[in-house]
């Protein structure tokens, strides 16, 4: 049994969280990630790697709105559904190696490979055996890719059942949020028992070098902070440069232009400084 207990953990933002100051805070971050994932792009090293897991209804979508700053060549997303005739015919991994991340780019996982511990032993598809040589398989994967470059984040969305159940309601009752509805929805929910037990087991066996990051998720605004910040932060920690070409100022070409250019620069600067 895991040791790992998500009911001692809060789902709603800390009592002194004052929601108007880190949603501005929020939009500082959002346009600094795409500050930096342009300074990435540049120069060429690292790429982020972004899982995003939780329950159904834990606002694993809308969360992804916080790239929104980035530009759309730097980002690509990707959800995991049922695998294709193809994708079974290899191992588990293959399709998920195969969708990681660029140098300089942000991948995002809606779902993820996470998913092949998960709804595979609620259902009994895959036996406990199976599931702990599956946590060594993705704890190694991980540190492949790391070891490569690519800086995996991982965030589980932690939301109350009443804030879900509310969420559903919402999916059959309002127009523009209906055709996120199924009924396996209210099916799976009923599973969150087992559910549950399968990611506590999750988040204490896979990541001991890239742990994961529990999100109070029952509010969007908070839940955007916590990703936006853990974002910015461990972009920073790349100490990412931009890289300098080497200018032959002997190059005619390149001499031209200043001779066009060099002295409209310097006026510029000159009215940028009397501003």
């Amino acid at each position: 049994m895991s040791k790992f207990n998500l009911n001692k953990i809060d789902t709603a933002p800390p009592s002194h969280a004052d929601k108007d100051e880190i949603k501005a805070e929020t939009e500082k971050l959002k346009q600094e990630i795409g500050e930096l994932q342009n300074l990435m792009f540049a120069e060429g090293k690292w790429a982020i790697l972004v899982v995003l897991q939780g329950p159904d209804a834990s606002g694993k979508t809308g969360a992804i709105k916080v790239f929104d700053d980035v530009h759309p060549m730097g980002i690509r997303v990707k959800s995991f559904k049922k695998p294709s005739p193809e994708e079974i015919a290899h191992d588990y991994l293959w399709r998920v190696h195969a969708n990681t991340p660029a140098k300089g780019m942000i991948q995002i996982f809606d779902r993820s490979h996470y998913e092949e511990v998960l709804i595979t032993r609620v259902n009994g598809w895959v036996d406990d055996a199976t599931a702990r040589k599956r946590f060594r398989h993705l704890n190694e994967f991980e540190r492949l890719l790391d070891d490569c470059g690519t800086k995996v984040l991982k965030f589980y969305l932690h939301v109350n059942e009443e804030e879900r159940q509310e969420r559903f309601f919402e999916r059959i009752t309002e127009p523009k949020k209906n055709w996120k509805y199924s009924p396996e929805d209210l099916v799976i929910f009923k599973q969150w028992p087992q559910y549950q037990k399968m990611y506590e087991d999750v988040l204490e066996n896979c990541g001991p070098d890239n742990p994961w990051i529990v999100v109070p998720s029952d509010k969007n605004w908070y839940k955007e902070y916590i990703i936006a910040k853990t974002v910015v932060n461990t972009m920073h920690s790349l100490n990412m440069k931009y890289p300098q070409t080497q200018v032959d100022m002997n190059d005619p070409n390149v001499q031209e232009l200043f001779a066009k250019f060099g002295n409209l620069k310097k006026t510029t600067s000159k009215n940028n400084d009397n501003e």
